[in-house]
């Protein structure tokens, strides 16, 4: 089976913080790693999405040219993903000439084939910012919920669509003065067209989770109206229709076009231009994006339109994981202010694989979770060290102290068969998690390896047993170390690399050697801890540590100049 596994494009306008991370970027890592362990053709894509007038914007006040601030964001954001250890197959970014060209290719057989209409229309312009406001630059009261800062393309609250002129009491996002409406001519796609294909697309997935279902029928039994596909701002992709000079490709419509595009750059870098239609044409192949629920639309129903409206036969999303909000203390993440923890800040207090297994033992992928300092440390301490480091670290240093190498000829007693059986059963559910794109449940069930195991070390008490039992049990729950290190592969990459090579192996794992029992000849590493500990007095000190890195962002010329990256 071929997969496609794409991430939200983070908008480089700013670093992604914790909640971003999970929703979209490091979650489709997980799954794209779990995948290419079970062997299967994976292509997982994504990159920065560097349009818009958020950009142009930024870029005027620091009186420098929009590719110039892209490019230097475009460089942390790789970095910074280096760290993660978030390893897309393409990262790469909508200013790609690749992407430039797909898209205007794109739209223009969309209009050759009748799916795009031009229209007059009153648009908000900012007299005070001299500019024509993008939807999402107009701020006001969402009509349908009464959230009072929705923006005008859609409620983050409630998650419906919109435009500016449905606000109550719109206001300039830049400047807060109130909008004039002027008239504009541009380009829309016909969605109304669409929306029976759509439709019966939507229904008949019964992959798409219920949040992406409810939220994407509930907007087509309003039916679908036409959206603008242009914009008047500089800063982006030339719109290609006829009569449409100065104007540009509104980002959220090319931006998704982006997971199409970055498959084809992937294999024009590997020497194979046209595999990527393999991913996108033939039907064994499954595409699945990684979200928040905000993004919801546009990639249920915006995405799978504008494939459609090509007239050609592209592979449509087998489904989305959108994921609800992660909130940070209760509150919502406000970089303004510092509520929340950032990418780079995150990777500057602790190793990667901490942040990574917490984000997604806490992924909200029912309802929203809450990061708490508190919950961190207890996961931490608790989970991380106490359950899985603990077995682990004393599993393998029973193991180096009596037999340094795996003996061969070892019999399991029939009470270590059963154990291993269940160890076994255990992994079947987390695959069964894994293939869900249940990543939260993936990683509970990977505890009970470590948990099951604990009990037995603490019941059976291997050192005091004779040889032959203490064989039986030790090469059972090294064969359980192994099946663990697989189980949590995905999540917490860098730690199971370096059990990896103390368990004495030298290649890289797959998913099936979690179902065979550790290999004899084995040469056994010397073991060393995975984990450690956190005191709240070590938490204190980060917490301060925490102000000081957002201190010198402050005070720096441009804010990302002074994004703090670790050495090495």
């Amino acid at each position: 089976m071929r997969w496609v596994v794409g991430s939200a494009w983070p908008y480089i306008y700013a670093v992604p913080h914790l909640g971003n991370l999970v929703g979209s970027l490091l979650s489709a890592d997980v799954f794209a790693r779990y995948l290419k362990l079970r062997g299967y053709e994976v292509v997982y894509v994504t990159g920065s999405d560097e349009h818009g007038t958020p950009i142009e914007v930024e870029a005027i006040k620091l009186g420098i040219e929009p590719r110039l601030l892209t490019d230097r964001m475009h460089e942390v954001i790789k970095k910074l993903l280096k760290l993660w250890g978030i390893e897309p197959d393409n990262y790469t970014r909508t200013e790609s000439e690749v992407h430039k060209q797909y898209v205007r290719d794109t739209f223009t057989k969309i209009y050759k084939n009748g799916y795009i209409f031009t229209r007059d229309d009153e648009l908000p312009y900012c007299p005070r910012d001299k500019i024509f406001l993008p939807d999402r630059f107009v701020i006001g009261t969402c009509p349908y919920c009464g959230y009072p800062y929705a923006r005008g393309d859609q409620c983050e609250n409630c998650g419906r669509l919109l435009e500016p002129r449905l606000l109550i009491n719109p206001r300039c996002a830049i400047c807060g003065s109130t909008p004039e409406w002027r008239v504009t001519r541009h380009w829309y796609l016909d969605l109304r067209r669409l929306e029976e294909r759509i439709k019966r697309y939507i229904e008949g997935n019964g992959a798409l989770p219920d949040n992406a279902r409810q939220m994407s029928l509930g907007m087509l039994k309003e039916g679908l109206r036409p959206r603008a596909i242009t914009r008047d701002n500089k800063w982006g992709i030339p719109a290609p229709f006829p009569g449409a000079e100065g104007k540009t490709i509104y980002v959220w419509f090319e931006a998704v076009l982006g997971y199409v595009s970055a498959t084809i750059e992937y294999f024009k870098g590997v020497g194979k231009e046209d595999e990527w239609r393999r991913f996108w044409f033939d039907k064994g192949t499954r595409v699945v994006f990684f979200i928040g629920k905000d993004n919801i639309p546009f990639h249920t129903i915006i995405f799978p339109a504008l494939l459609m409206a090509t007239g050609e036969d592209y592979v449509m999303p087998w489904t989305v994981s959108s994921t609800e909000y992660l909130i940070f203390e209760g509150r919502k993440f406000s970089k303004s202010q510092r509520i929340g923890v950032w990418a780079d800040e995150a990777i500057a207090l602790l190793p990667a694989d901490y942040w990574r297994f917490y984000l997604i033992y806490n992924r909200p992928e029912q309802r929203d979770s809450n990061f708490t300092w508190d919950s961190f440390l207890d996961v931490v301490n608790s989970i991380m060290n106490d359950t899985i480091g603990n077995f682990i670290h004393r599993v393998l240093t029973l193991a180096s102290r009596r037999w340094g190498t795996v003996p061969s000829g070892v019999k399991l007693s029939e009470q270590d068969q059963e154990v291993y059986g269940k160890v076994l059963d255990v992994m079947s559910k987390v695959e069964e998690n894994y293939e869900a794109i249940r990543l939260k449940d993936a990683v509970a069930q990977s505890i009970e390896i470590a948990r099951l195991g604990n009990r037995y070390l603490n019941e059976k008490q291997p050192w005091r047993l004779s040889d032959a039992e203490f064989n039986s049990s030790l090469y059972m729950l090294l064969s359980a170390v192994k099946a663990l290190s697989v189980a949590l592969a995905p999540v917490i990459p860098f730690s199971v690399s370096s059990l990896w090579r103390m368990m004495g192996y030298s290649g890289g794992l797959r998913w099936d050697d979690a179902k065979r029992p550790i290999e004899e000849g084995l040469r056994l590493g010397e073991p060393k801890p995975l984990f450690r500990k956190i005191s709240r007095e070590e938490l204190n000190s980060m917490l301060k540590r925490l102000d000081e890195i957002r201190d010198l962002k402050d005070r720096g010329k441009y804010p990302w100049e002074q994004v703090y990256l670790p050495e090495g």
